[in-house]
Parts: structure tokens; sequence; C-alpha cells
């Protein structure tokens, strides 16, 4: 039986004085699309916890759960109606997934006021890298005058306990080493890393801990804010969140993960490989534990076939040994800061990357859009990376976002078409993802929402 709790009223700790009495009304009216969006994002931070990347079957176990936006003079008061009960003790709800609630009204409230008359889709790159920074600023991520020490942490949500374990081992290398951290703020290797660096941040001494959760409103659902995140931000779509990270990101490690991990890898090359960013360090490791190293073994062997020896260059594999991993990492943001302060770069939004505009453009995984990409060798490498990174977004809408899902039981599995080299080289990546069950948490039940033909 599913516990839920029959009404709860819950106020912000703080003032939420971010939220004009306009903004406060607007969400107490019937713009269903606003509320529908704002609902669905509450639900994934009060289900934090759950046992199901499905976002279809959370909504299923609580379709009852609604809320209300009740504006006041001193801020802004939500009304919960059957919500999950784990997310509440006594009654009274827990701090931290209070925050992240309010987090999520704050966000999405700030991109509906700030940009709903912008399309993004029809913006410039110079206008989206714009709206990021001042998402992330609005929600207090982005921070001036603090050293270069935020690490990314990339990796999947379908993990073995062996690779969780080590992605916190190296996790508690980075805390001890003062290093905060940034996730896509859902379990397995997203959780793995802050857990390890809240110990190693305790073992110093350092009560300053910046666990940061970038997360879309497409994913949270299947990636409920972990316990560990004690700054939640939530960017309109993937390819802003994707942006956000390597804008706030001082160095960035990779664990195993699935297609997301891959297109989260995928859109870093591009921007590593983009000719204006030659010379800027951007410290990137892939990091496994021993046992895991084969996995590391494929995604090598398959961007270099695809891609060349240049993308190879582009990072280093460190395999069963954290303290190496950690060390490594040390060192390289050390070259970060150098080349931040001789260029008069800011440390806390790196403002001189170039993202490349078909990296930044928001993707429809249509099933027509995915039949329709170019996955042959006949275009520039920047073009066939934009193109593959589309193809993992793609399967991982398939895999575990709402509307991906719905659309693969209506019309089948999406069909990719390409290079019988680039196509045969990314069938066998994804065989192995789903070999090793790194596609989805219920493995025994999953059902590739691909097939690819030459």
């Amino acid at each position: 039986m599913i516990e839920k709790v029959s009404f709860a009223s819950v106020r912000p700790a703080r003032s939420l004085d971010l939220l004009s009495q306009q903004e406060m009304a607007s969400l107490a009216t019937t713009d269903q699309d606003l509320h529908q969006l704002f609902r669905r994002c509450a639900l994934a931070v009060l289900n934090t916890g759950g046992d199901t990347d499905d976002a279809r079957e959370v909504y299923h176990r609580y379709e009852d759960f609604d809320l209300r936006v009740v504006p006041e003079s001193r801020g802004v008061k939500l009304e919960l109606y059957n919500a999950p009960a784990q997310a509440f003790v006594d009654g009274v709800i827990i701090e931290g997934i209070r925050n992240h609630l309010f987090s999520a009204l704050r966000d999405i409230v700030f991109t509906q006021h700030k940009f709903s008359s912008q399309a993004f889709g029809q913006a410039s790159p110079t206008e989206i890298t714009d709206a990021v920074f001042r998402i992330l600023r609005n929600a207090d991520v982005v921070r001036a005058n603090h050293p270069p020490r935020l690490v990314i942490c990339w990796g999947g949500h379908s993990i073995s306990r062996l690779e969780y374990d080590f992605s916190k081992d190296v996790g508690y290398q980075l805390g001890l080493r003062g290093f905060d951290i940034a996730t896509g703020c859902g379990p397995g290797a997203m959780k793995g890393p802050m857990k390890g660096a809240a110990i190693g941040h305790a073992k110093q001494l350092n009560k300053r801990s910046r666990f940061v959760g970038i997360s879309e409103p497409g994913i949270i659902a299947a990636e409920s804010p972990n316990a560990i995140v004690n700054e939640l931000v939530i960017l309109p779509d993937i390819e802003k969140r994707l942006e956000a990270f390597v804008r706030l990101a001082h160095g960035i490690i990779i664990f195993p993960g699935g297609a997301g991990t891959a297109e989260e890898l995928l859109f870093l090359l591009g921007v590593k490989l983009h000719p204006a960013n030659a010379g800027i360090p951007f410290p990137l490791l892939l990091v496994a534990p021993e046992g895991s190293a084969g996995y590391f073994d494929q995604i090598n062997a398959f961007l270099t076939s695809v891609l060349g020896e240049e993308a190879a260059a582009q990072y280093e594999i460190i395999c069963g040994d954290a303290v190496a991993a950690a060390s490594r990492m040390a060192k390289l943001i050390k070259s970060v800061r150098r080349q931040r302060i001789n260029d008069q770069e800011s440390f806390s939004y790196n403002w001189g990357l170039v993202i490349p505009e078909d990296l930044q453009m928001p993707f429809d995984p249509s099933h027509a859009n995915m039949a329709a990409l170019k996955l042959h060798r006949q275009q520039p490498v920047h073009e066939l990376i934009a193109e593959l990174r589309r193809a993992f977004s793609g399967i991982v809408a398939g895999n575990v976002k709402e509307v991906g899902v719905r659309a693969v039981e209506a019309h089948g599995p999406y069909q990719l078409h390409g290079e019988s080299e680039v196509v045969g080289a990314l069938a066998e990546l994804l065989a192995s993802f789903v070999d090793q069950g790194r596609m989805t948490l219920d493995v025994d039940n999953y059902r590739p929402c691909f097939e690819l033909a030459d």
C-alpha cells in the first residue's frame, strides 16, 4: 500500500522574496500548463528515495496528488494533497525536501516570467547562454569570489553496487581536498560522489559544503533529488541543463553509466573540440573501479572509431584508484585557476567557452526527428558529435521520460539510420548498455526503445 499524507500546509524556511505579487498570483490562476509543470516537479521532489525511474509509474501512483499555491503578503504558501509520506517525519515535511520544493517553484516561476516571451528554439547562442546564467544566478548557484572547487560528477543512475561504492570513494577523496560536488541530483553515480564528499568535508570540519543538483522537468521524476543535495536548480530542458554544468564546472569526472552519460560525454567533447576553445583547460577524467575498466574500454573504442584519435585525447581514464583520480583532478584544477586569473575570467561562470549552436538548440526526439539524424562521417566532426548527442538524448527519452515512453509505445522503437561503420559501432555500444543493465532500474522488463539499421 502506498502511504500518503492527505493534507499539509508548507511555507518556505525563508521568505521567497524573489516572487512578486504578480508572479505569485499567476501560480494561483488557472494556467493549467504551468500548474501541471510545477505539480510534476513537486511530486518528483516529494518522491525522493522512490524505487522506480519510470516517470509514468510515479505519476500513476500519485495520480490524486495535487497542490495549491496560496499567495500571502509575506510570501507564498503551498497546500499539498495526498503527497508521498516519505517526505514527512511525524507529519512534518523534511527540511531539505521543503527547500527543494520551493527551489522548484522559484525556478519554474522565474523561467516562465522572464523568458516566456523568448522562444528558446529561436534564440541566439548568446541569448541562451545569458538565460542559463540568469536562471543560475536567480537560484544563487553562481557565486562571486569563490575559488575554483566545483567538480561535476556524471554517471548512471542504474549502476552496480561496486560502481556506486567506488564513486563514493572518489567523492570522499574529493571532499578531503575541499572540492564541492555538482551532479544530476539523482541516485547511483549522482548520489555516490556527494555522499562520499559529505564525509570528506565532515572530516575536514568544513561546514560550507555545496552539493548542487541540476535537473530539468523531463527527467526529474525519473531521477528525484537525492538526500545529499543542498542546492537544487531546474533548467528548462536538457540542453540548458548541460550548458549549466559546463559553464559552472572547474573539472568533470564521469563514472560508468548508460545512454544519458554518453549524451553528457558527447556534449562535452563537442565543446572541447571546438577550435575556439583550444588552449582552455577543462579537466575531464573517466573514472571507474577496476572491475568496470572494460566499460571505458568500450567507450574509448567507440569514440576513437567514430570520431578519431583527437576525441580520445580530450580525456584521461583512471581505473581502480580513487586517490589518484582526486589527486589528478586537484592538480588539473590548479591550471584552471591560473588560466582564469590570466584571462581575467570569472571563477563562477565560464563565459569564455564557446558552445556550438547545434549543441544548444533544443531537440525534440520525435520518431521523424530520430530517423532523420545524420549518423555518418561525411560531415565535420562537431556536427557528427551533435547528431550522436541527439541520438542518445532520444534514447534517454524513450527509456524514462513520460513523453518518450508514450511515443515508443504508440509508434514502436525509434529507427536510427546511418553509415554502416558508425551505426555498427553505436549498436555494439548500446547492446553492451542493455546487457549490463544500464538503461533503467527495471532491468528484467527492459525493452530497447530503438532499432538500428545502416
